[in-house]
């Protein structure tokens, strides 16, 4: 199905467009996990509505400002990310990235997303202030899911949903590797995930200046260059507003880490939790 978003949109079964990724989704409106086999269609019954007792597809968008370099990431962060959700049944993957129309974000798209990813480095000055207002009102007021990625903690709409610097004590670029470690294990977010190592460059490190957070659903330790270990939080949970919030610290463009299933994995259940719920 490809809409108004043509260049963006994948919806679940599909077929590729643009970047050549296949897009899908996995829970259905109540956020269940759905079966994964074929029920056989009911036929309409008289007087029955075409498409009635159809659930409409969640949404989730996927924002980046196109900055990952192509060799680690051909198609940009957004796009490892959102192929990474395609058994997200019932859910729509839209790819948006600040050099698109409206910075990725216009009115229609904005207004009916139930999650929004970002992931953002070099050009957090370039979000407009308008777009940034809208979000934090959406996430406010109307409950869509908020999910910030790595260098996203200075994103604007991070530092005006959080309401403070956002800033880590030091960044550092000496690590190797970054073990990441359940400190919740019944949050949702960390439903099948287990102690795992990936690629880690660049470390941040505690304190974290931000409120403090309903959760720290993960921890982790990085292992230094000159044989150190650096400890710091690596997922953290609010409640802002009507919305909920999540923070994922890995995430630096040079590490392939938005490939790693465990990643992919934290991805999908975080969605999953920010969404709100439908009555």
């Amino acid at each position: 199905m490809v809409q108004e978003f043509s260049r963006r949109r994948l919806l679940w079964p599909g077929t590729a467009v643009a970047a050549g990724l296949v897009l899908g989704a996995g829970l259905n409106a109540e956020g269940a996990e759905q079966p994964t086999g074929e029920k056989k269609t009911k036929k309409k019954g008289k007087g029955q509505k075409a498409g009635a007792g159809a659930q409409t597809p969640r949404c989730v968008v996927v924002w980046s400002e196109g900055t990952a370099p192509k060799k680690v990431y051909p198609n940009d962060i957004n796009g490892a990310i959102a192929e990474g959700l395609k058994e997200m049944r019932n859910w729509e993957v839209v790819v948006a990235n600040l050099s698109d129309p409206d910075q990725g974000l216009p009115d229609k798209l904005l207004n009916r997303a139930d999650v929004l990813i970002w992931w953002g480095h070099e050009k957090h000055a370039a979000v407009k202030d308008e777009l940034v207002d809208k979000i934090v009102k959406r996430v406010k007021e109307d409950g869509m899911g908020f999910i910030s990625l790595h260098s996203s903690h200075f994103a604007k709409p991070n530092k005006k949903l959080m309401g403070t610097a956002c800033s880590w004590k030091a960044y550092v670029g000496d690590s190797t590797t970054l073990k990441v470690t359940v400190k919740s294990p019944d949050h949702p977010i960390a439903r099948g995930i287990k102690e795992f190592t990936v690629e880690h460059g660049e470390r941040y490190s505690d304190p974290y200046a931000v409120p403090t957070p309903e959760a720290v659903v993960f921890e982790g330790v990085a292992t230094l260059k000159n044989g150190g270990t650096d400890p710091s939080q690596q997922g953290l949970t609010w409640q802002i507003g009507k919305g909920r919030m999540f923070y994922f610290q890995p995430g630096h463009e040079t590490n392939p880490i938005f490939f790693d299933p465990n990643i992919r994995r934290i991805m999908i259940n975080a969605i999953r939790w920010a969404a709100p719920q439908r009555g």
